[in-house]
């Protein structure tokens, strides 16, 4: 993970590469979905908390879960979902066009954090509990409203091809999965959850549904 803090660094290192990133936000703040509420008065700051915020989460969630699935010694089922999630920071697919380096970061975390949910969607649904204890689904929307279409939607299909490659090369169907299952469906995540980067902390944004519902982005 050294190489991908590396390259995040040597981003927010460079000052006209925020600028670049206020000026974009400033664009994309009122096309952004109505159900997205931002702090008055603070709405582009919060976004650039967000996006600084969801770019240095990749790699804090990918160390998460290697720790987790060493412990468990699932590696050899998970780890090539958390390989091919590092090198869209690594080795960024050809469809991410870099107009400042924090915005391509942006498309790259977008990227890894979405392969990531889908991933773990795909796994609940087969076996009725998540892969790993994350939900970023709420941070992963803010991000699509920010990257705006049709290109979020290029990235999303870019992730479909990935995940679906992914598990039709390795079905999650080994001793050690089976066994990781059983457990978690017994004892649940209470020690997993305790050590999990959470993207949401201290983050002003919250989603107001059409029901009078509000939940805030955890």
């Amino acid at each position: 993970m050294n190489s991908i803090r590396h390259i995040i660094f040597q981003a927010k290192s460079q000052a006209y590469t925020e600028e670049k990133l206020i000026e974009f936000l400033n664009k994309r703040r009122p096309l952004l979905h109505g159900s997205i509420l931002l702090p008055a008065n603070q709405d582009v700051k919060s976004l650039v908390d967000f996006v600084d915020r969801y770019i240095s989460h990749v790699p804090d969630f990918i160390e998460a879960i290697e720790s987790i699935i060493s412990e468990a010694k699932i590696e050899a089922d998970v780890q090539p979902i958390l390989t091919v999630a590092s090198n869209y920071f690594l080795s960024p697919p050809d469809l991410i066009k870099e107009n400042s380096h924090l915005l391509a970061l942006l498309d790259e975390s977008y990227l890894a954090h979405r392969l990531l949910e889908e991933i773990n969607d795909r796994f609940m649904a087969k076996t009725g509990i998540p892969l790993t204890p994350m939900d970023n689904t709420m941070a992963n929307l803010i991000a699509h409203e920010l990257i705006g279409e049709p290109f979020a939607n290029l990235l999303d299909q870019a992730v479909l091809f990935s995940a679906e490659l992914l598990l039709n090369e390795n079905k999650m169907e080994s001793e050690s999965i089976r066994d990781y299952i059983e457990t978690h469906k017994m004892k649940g995540w209470s020690d997993e959850i305790k050590r999990w980067p959470c993207l949401a902390d201290k983050l002003d944004i919250r989603f107001e549904f059409s029901e009078p519902q509000i939940s805030q982005l955890h």
